[in-house]
């Protein structure tokens, strides 16, 4: 075998593109290098588009945003540095809302610490304005569709309301549609808005036009025993201040101290998780009087039937204690129901007790007899003969009957209340009519008269006393025996009060002490005493005075007492017309106190214009003075003294 290989077979590959040679027809020999093919013909490369630099464009968008966010700050700066002040003072009004918080008002109770005044849980309706617009509601009548819910519940004016939900200032967020509702009437509205509530939810198109309504809870007054004592107590107004008597006068002290709250809302509603303020409300005092309920009862109820009976314009009757000067009464009719100040006459809401001013007539006598025995002029024995006429400067005077020559006692005078006695008997006061005038004058100003009582009570008339040496010529003998001077009542219960009391006037109380919120009782101040007449003068004439009720001569009959003894003086005086300043009808009056002897408790009664039947101070008001005096008597248990009644003589034979 031979060691020589056979040749290799090549395997024919794809064809390579033929590669041009160097020199052209140039044929290889051998051992030359292989022809190279041709490349393939490439495709052409797409078109580039060269963009401009960015950078320009870069800073165009960097300079926008930088003015974007000095923008920016400079608002921020405004709102949080210049201006911060005003907008957090709008954030706070529109999130928050305050109201005030009305302190409990202090009651009014009896001597007794029975209730006269006192105060019921209330509630005050208000709205937010803003929770009525179309922004909140979607509607345009939103102010008009919740009016016309509430006008009926809260007896208001639909318009009224509307005014007030709809108000000129858009940025108003509490107005009150209604004060001192009950809690009756607050259930009412809440019951409404709950409905409406449901319905919204269910409905979208249904609106709650009451979701701004809100209630803030306050107090309303209430007079238990209705128009009894009211002249005393007075009233309250809309405002919650004392419109008259102790309500008015005492208004500061009742009224104690209103608290505030602030809390934030939403959609009507106080936001629980968000912290409130509160300055708490601190109440008002509670006022004792020294008015007995009871024996008010007796005197409202004597003085009305007997106002009703006579057809007068007016009556009052008053009850003091004589010791003390303490009012256990002081009625007056017509009255009112300070509940209902709608029904209730501008006539007949004041205190006609302390604001009237009128003649007294023969009931003053007791102050000119006063003077003539403290004066050592005459005694009870003392004898007076008393014409039919008696003419003293320019006039002719009389008295109330014709009647031919009395022959009677100093006593006798008063018993009879005859006004030319009364005009002898004074005359001896000075050597001259004028002197005369003085003396009497000062006796009649330590008894009170041209003063006021003391009580301090709201539009009390301190009367009308003129100056001796103003003293026209009929004035000089007129007053004497009580016409040509003008008291109130209290003022001529006062005055036999003193006499009751010894000759000692006591300044009239009506309010006993205050409790305040703490519940400690403060008294009130001591009463001011003033010595008028001596022990002696008073004595004889709670003894002429008894002569009135028991001598069978006496003018005061009627107001006998079985098994007490009755000092009183009646009166019938000219009564002068407010609405003409002449004299038109009369003043009927009675004055005394009881026991007579041992005397616990006066009693004055006076009827202005009475028109049917007597007009006769001892027929007209002698009756109410038993009916009243004899009732406070059985209310105090005052028992009978048992010591035989004085008997002073009233005539004497020439």
């Amino acid at each position: 075998m031979s060691d020589r290989q056979p040749p290799r077979r090549r395997v024919p590959g794809p064809a390579r593109p033929e590669r041009p040679s160097r020199s052209a027809g140039r044929r290889p020999g051998p051992g030359a290098r292989p022809a190279r093919r041709p490349a393939a013909a490439r495709p052409a490369a797409p078109k580039v588009i060269r963009l401009g630099s960015p950078r320009p464009r870069l800073r165009m968008v960097g300079l926008a945003l930088t003015l974007v966010l000095i923008a920016f700050v400079v608002r921020l700066l405004q709102v949080q540095a210049v201006d911060a002040s005003t907008y957090a003072a709008k954030a706070e009004q529109n999130r928050y809302v305050g109201y005030t918080l009305a302190a409990e008002r202090g009651g009014i109770t009896d001597r007794d610490g029975v209730a006269l005044a006192t105060s019921v849980d209330a509630y005050n309706i208000t709205a937010d304005p803003t929770l009525f617009n179309r922004k909140q509601l979607k509607i345009d009548d939103g102010p008009e569709q919740a009016a016309a819910l509430l006008a009926p519940i809260l007896g208001q004016d639909q318009e009224t309301l509307v005014k007030k939900l709809r108000p000129a200032d858009r940025n108003l967020r509490y107005v009150v549609l209604a004060n001192r509702q009950t809690p009756q009437v607050w259930k009412q509205i809440k019951d409404l808005k709950s409905a409406l509530a449901t319905k919204a939810e269910s409905d979208a198109g249904t609106a709650n036009v009451l979701a701004g309504v809100l209630a803030v809870p306050t107090s309303k007054r209430v007079y238990p025993n209705g128009d009894l004592a009211a002249g005393i107590l007075g009233w309250v107004n809309a405002d919650g201040k004392g419109g008259g008597g102790v309500e008015q006068q005492l208004n500061k002290l009742l009224a104690g101290k209103d608290g505030k709250i602030r809390y934030a809302q939403s959609g009507g509603r106080q936001v629980p998780t968000v912290g409130s303020t509160e300055t708490p409300a601190v109440p008002g005092s509670d006022v004792e009087l020294t008015i007995d309920r009871d024996i008010q009862w007796a005197a409202q109820n004597a003085i009305t039937e007997q106002v009703k009976e006579s057809k007068a314009d007016r009556g009052y009757v008053i009850v003091q204690d004589t010791r003390t000067g303490e009012i256990l009464a002081m009625a007056n009719s017509p009255g009112f129901d300070p509940n209902d100040l709608s029904k209730a006459s501008s006539l007949n809401m004041g205190n006609a007790a302390l604001q009237d001013a009128f003649e007294p007539g023969s009931t003053a006598k007791v102050m000119s007899m006063a003077a003539v025995l403290e004066e050592n002029v005459a005694t009870p024995d003392t004898h007076v003969v008393v014409p039919n006429r008696l003419h003293r400067g320019d006039r002719l005077f009389k008295d109330d009957i014709d009647h031919p020559t009395w022959y009677l006692t100093l006593n006798g005078v008063l018993a009879k209340s005859s006004n030319i006695g009364t005009i002898l008997a004074t005359g001896q006061l000075g050597k001259t009519q004028k002197a005369a005038n003085q003396v009497l004058y000062s006796y009649l100003r330590k008894f009170g008269l041209g003063s006021y009582t003391g009580l301090g009570f709201p539009g009390e008339t301190p009367g009308i006393l003129a100056a001796p040496d103003e003293w026209s010529t009929s004035q000089q003998y007129t007053i004497p025996f009580g016409q040509g001077v003008s008291i109130n009542a209290m003022q001529a219960a006062s005055v036999y009060s003193t006499i009751a009391n010894g000759g000692v006037r006591v300044q009239p109380t009506i309010v006993r002490g205050t409790k305040g919120p703490d519940g400690a009782f403060t008294p009130a101040e001591k009463p001011k005493q003033t010595r008028v007449v001596s022990a002696k003068t008073a004595k004889t004439l709670a003894r002429m005075l008894e002569s009135v009720v028991d001598d069978a001569e006496g003018t005061g009959t009627k107001a006998r007492i079985p098994g007490y003894r009755v000092a009183g003086k009646t009166g019938t005086a000219n009564r002068v017309d407010p609405d003409t300043g002449k004299y038109k009808g009369y003043t009927s009056s009675f004055a005394g106190f009881a026991p007579a002897d041992k005397p616990r408790v006066t009693v004055y009664c006076a009827i202005q214009n009475a028109t049917e039947g007597s007009y006769f101070g001892g027929q007209i008001c002698g009756p109410v003075y038993k009916q009243v005096m004899e009732f406070a008597l059985k209310t105090l248990q005052v028992p009978p003294t048992g010591a035989p009644a004085a008997k002073l003589p009233v005539a004497f034979k020439p």
